[in-house]
């Protein structure tokens, strides 16, 4: 039903950008779609949405951003990688009022169905003490250990869209993701992913001629990475399907993170020096997704390559950051000029 009103919250951010682009695709026409940010800060924007900028963590925001939804899409988070979320605890668990405030509004304006974007911090840490991790199941989520601050947010979470359906009889469905990467998205700044923060040092070396890079960690930690497209194409399917227990949405496709460096690396031609900082936040040692179960009751997993979709990742932040080192030489150039004033 394309004429059905959509909220995106979290629009300005990486996901809820493109998952706006990936809505008005699909031929949607009532788009609304909202974050905390200035709009000129949002990743995209597009022509024909409601564009709204409010705080979520405000029930009365989250009432507006309701009135007369059809569906909610709950992206909305104060979030980065773990640089960010290791140092930020507080900060990460006040996003419960995002969720918490949206529920109630959704019920209160009898939405139809409310999609909750959970993460893979959930999980137990007991689990995830080795590289060569036994990729998690959902159920592995408990007895609970999830990721402090960041993990207990959604894990908590998670409990209330399960508590508002049984309740309220609202439809709510919970994605657990697995590092979503793509064009886009954070790429500098202190809250980029790996995959994102090593398209950016390789580029840096590469263009800086200082062929070295620093690594978070020794190298050998696992993950598994999930391309924007998969995960584009999971939350449709997990939104309208019949499943109301939490879901792994990720890769099964497990790397350390020596090897996403070798990736990037051979993309951009370069070979370069690592040197390790073994005191820089570094998550768990391991995790992977288990896609058994979004196997047995969708018939899909996310299937794009690693190194297809790095490329695709590279080849954005590359122009970015030329864009963006143009951008600083013009403006320190104007500076220099302003700064010799005009001839007495």
């Amino acid at each position: 039903m394309p004429d059905r009103l959509i909220l995106v919250a979290g629009a300005g951010g990486f996901i809820g950008g493109h998952l706006v682009a990936d809505l008005l695709r699909r031929g949607h026409s009532r788009i609304r779609a909202v974050d905390i940010k200035p709009i000129d800060a949002w990743y995209q924007v597009f022509e024909g949405v409601e564009n709204a900028v409010a705080d979520l963590k405000d029930a009365h925001g989250c009432r507006c951003a309701c009135e007369d939804v059809d569906e909610v899409y709950n992206l909305a988070a104060d979030m980065g990688g773990m640089g960010f979320i290791e140092n930020n605890k507080a900060l990460c668990m006040l996003s419960v009022l995002i969720n918490t405030h949206l529920l109630r509004a959704a019920v209160d304006a009898d939405v139809q169905r409310f999609f909750f974007a959970s993460s893979a911090c959930v999980y137990n840490a007991e689990k995830q003490r080795s590289e060569q991790v036994v990729p998690l199941r959902e159920e592995d989520a408990y007895p609970a250990m999830p990721e402090d601050g960041y993990g207990w947010e959604k894990l908590f979470s998670e409990r209330m869209c399960r508590h508002f359906r049984e309740d309220f009889g609202l439809q709510t469905r919970v994605a657990r993701f697995h590092n979503v990467y793509g064009p886009h998205g954070t790429w500098d700044g202190g809250r980029e992913k790996a995959p994102a923060a090593v398209c950016r040092k390789v580029i840096q070396a590469k263009l800086d001629t200082r062929l070295e890079i620093d690594i978070w960690g020794d190298g050998k930690q696992t993950r598994s990475f999930m391309y924007i497209d998969d995960c584009l194409q999971g939350i449709d399917l997990i939104m309208h399907s019949e499943i109301p227990e939490p879901l792994n949405l990720g890769s099964s496709e497990l790397v350390t993170i020596n090897q996403l460096v070798d990736i990037v690396e051979e993309i951009a031609g370069v070979r370069l020096t690592r040197t390790y900082n073994r005191d820089a936040p570094k998550g768990v040692n391991g995790r992977n997704s288990d896609n058994t179960r979004i196997r047995e009751c969708l018939g899909w997993e996310p299937s794009i390559r690693l190194r297809d979709g790095m490329e695709r990742t590279y080849r954005w932040i590359y122009d970015e950051y030329v864009a963006k080192t143009c951008t600083m030489a013009f403006q320190g150039r104007r500076e220099t000029i302003d700064g010799l004033g005009s001839p007495s």
